[in-house]
């Protein structure tokens, strides 16, 4: 007869067990990692098509991570500033409080470990991108993140829940390749990283701080009562969840429970010029591209935006320039980045004409009335609750008072404010206000140029291309008349303003805007002079003008370029390497020419026969050597 010892037997057993257990575990991670590889490795940018495979490892460009909340002062000071300004700006703003997604978890002390940690930007900033980047190191088996399995679930697709339900029911929806050891994986929720992205889009996010809870993953209950339990730490408490959201949606996110905020500021400068690159996949195109953006300072100062630096990307990849066919106005860009923007972030055009109309009135007021940052307690604020525009186009900054907090709003950039409203006056069926009248006498200037470049914006989008764009794209309705009326105002104050040639160039830049050459054909003023002396001229500047010029018909009697405060280097890159483009089509008509390089030009008056040239005195240094 045989003995046997069933605790040992069952020990061993155990054993056996445990160690089949612990190898399906490790084969189901490491399974999951493929999967999230998988699915991560390539990038969807807003006009995608099929067969357009990016890969994300190739286009992937770092992001800056700011740990902590903004201070209102510096939030102003990015508001209005332009430019290279801007981009440094951010950058010196936040040096000592970067970090980078391995540390997100981390605790700055040592202390108090990071379990819940809310990432916040505006619309198309990279917070979702923030989050393809963390699942594919994860799936790469970069073990900066210590986690064994990453959960990421969009709130797009838990809108689709409209039953009770179970957190592991929301799990395996994506995940059925987990149910083997999904309860170990539970069990081990130290080791787990839950990721939900984009809280703003949740449509019953302003009902997550709840008090009735659900405790085990295997409760049934309503979507919004798991969520909420979740994120406040009563489900799963030792697992970590990264909470993403646009600002404007952050005040419902139950303060208490929030370990760490984070806010994505985009790209520094450094970062655009390699967005530049590794989009263009050519360091030489690339550079001279990037350098084209440099030198447009409106165009760079939103490119700290990376929805909007990849639609800059796209228009010149199609322009190579800005001189094609293809879009090239500020206007133009700021139409696109409008249309990618609603269109993916967004979701009934219906609403769009309405609510749009509302934030276009704000930044409208608010911009007659000088102000870049709206508090949560003013009325005109209040009243776009529930216009899902805000969240994608305003952003926010917590103000901390002695004994409160309060929200601040702001559009992301002054410019973006003077777009929005300018789209308000064009496509309302209100008369334009007197205070945006252009001036049609020389002398008078009343705004000190603080409406300049909301004209702009005006001319473009009341230009037929972009008008058309907005009613076909987004179903933003403009009235023929109102564009006719506007037209006609720009032909007629030019033709005032060409006869003196002072205080002309922004009406040029309108001109520029609208890209209609028979607005130029039908002025026909007795004389024109173009006098923009003692401007700081850039090389958008440059471009109005030399559109104007190339255009014009009649003859040109003046052309006053001195003291426009540009370097001699500068001068001789951007007006002699144009010589030919610029002067030869245009100087047989032209009386006088003033040019500012280290001294002046002079030009004299040619013979208008081909065969009889004028002399052309040179009395710059430069042109003596």
């Amino acid at each position: 007869m045989v003995f046997i010892n069933t605790d040992t037997l069952s020990s061993q057993v155990t054993i056996i067990l445990s160690f089949f257990s612990l190898a399906e575990y490790s084969k189901i991670k490491q399974k999951h990692k493929d999967v999230l590889r998988r699915r991560s490795e390539s990038m969807l940018f807003y006009n995608t098509r099929h067969g357009e495979k990016i890969l994300f490892s190739e286009h992937y460009v770092n992001l800056l991570l700011v740990d902590g909340h903004q201070g209102l002062e510096i939030k102003r000071h990015e508001v209005l500033t332009f430019g290279q300004k801007r981009l440094s700006l951010q950058q010196k703003s936040t040096v000592h409080r970067k970090i980078a997604p391995a540390e997100l978890f981390s605790s700055a002390n040592g202390n108090r470990p990071v379990k819940k940690v809310l990432v916040t930007g505006v619309a198309g900033i990279g917070k979702t991108i923030l989050v393809q980047k963390m699942l594919f190191d994860f799936g790469g088996n970069k073990n900066h993140l210590a986690f064994d399995f990453i959960i990421h679930m969009s709130f797009r697709d838990l809108n689709l829940i409209d039953k009770p339900t179970n957190f592991r029911e929301l799990v395996l929806r994506k995940n059925r390749h987990l149910s083997k050891v999904l309860d170990n994986i539970l069990a081990n929720d130290n080791k787990l990283l839950i990721i939900l992205d984009g809280f703003d889009e949740f449509r019953h996010y302003r009902s997550c701080d709840v008090d009735v809870f659900v405790t085990e993953p295997d409760e049934d209950a309503e979507v919004v009562e798991v969520l909420g339990s979740l994120m406040q730490g009563e489900l799963l408490p030792n697992a970590s969840v990264m909470l993403t959201s646009r600002p404007a949606a952050i005040n419902h996110v139950p303060v208490g429970c929030i370990d760490r905020f984070v806010l994505i500021a985009g790209f520094s400068l450094a970062e655009v010029q390699d967005f530049f690159l590794r989009y263009f996949q050519d360091s030489a195109l690339g550079d001279r591209l990037f350098a084209v953006v440099s030198a447009n300072e409106l165009m760079l100062t939103l490119c700290y935006i990376p929805a909007f630096c990849y639609i800059v990307c796209c228009i010149l990849k199609e322009s190579q320039d800005l001189c094609g066919d293809s879009p090239k106005t500020m206007t133009d860009i700021y139409v696109q980045y409008l249309v990618a923007l609603i269109r993916s972030h967004t979701q009934s055009r219906a609403e769009t004409f309405l609510q749009e109309q509302r934030l276009g009135q704000l930044a409208f007021q608010k911009l007659m009335e000088h102000q870049t940052l709206f508090y949560s307690s003013d009325r005109d604020v209040a009243a776009l609750e529930g216009c899902s525009l805000v969240s994608t186009f305003l952003d926010k900054t917590v103000a901390q008072e002695p004994g409160c907090t309060e929200e601040v709003y702001s559009f992301a950039h002054l410019t973006v404010q003077e777009f929005f409203a300018a789209v308000y006056c064009a496509m309302t069926d209100h008369p334009l206000p007197d205070a945006l009248q252009h001036t049609a006498s020389p002398g008078e200037r009343t705004n000190n140029g603080y409406l300049d470049l909301f004209n702009r914006f005006l001319s473009g989008i009341l230009s037929e291309r972009n008008a058309n764009l907005l009613s076909r794209q987004l179903g933003l309705r403009y009235h023929k008349e109102k564009m006719d009326n506007y037209r006609q105002r720009i032909i007629r104050e030019l033709a005032v303003l060409c006869e003196d040639g002072e205080n002309i160039l922004n009406h040029l830049h309108c001109l520029f805007e609208q890209q209609d050459p028979s607005l130029v054909l039908a002025m026909q003023p007795k004389l024109i002079r173009v006098n923009v002396s003692d401007e700081t001229l850039s090389q958008m500047d440059y471009n109005a003008i030399k559109y104007f010029l190339n255009l014009t018909k009649g003859k040109i009697s003046e052309l006053d370029l001195t003291g426009t405060g540009v370097s001699c280097e500068f001068q001789i890159k951007i007006w002699l390497t144009s010589f030919h483009s610029l002067i030869s089509p245009i100087l047989q008509v032209f009386f006088v020419l003033f040019l500012s390089l280290c001294s002046s030009l002079l030009v004299t008056r040619p013979a208008l026969n081909a065969s009889n040239h004028s002399q052309l005195h040179l009395s710059s240094p430069l042109f003596m050597k």
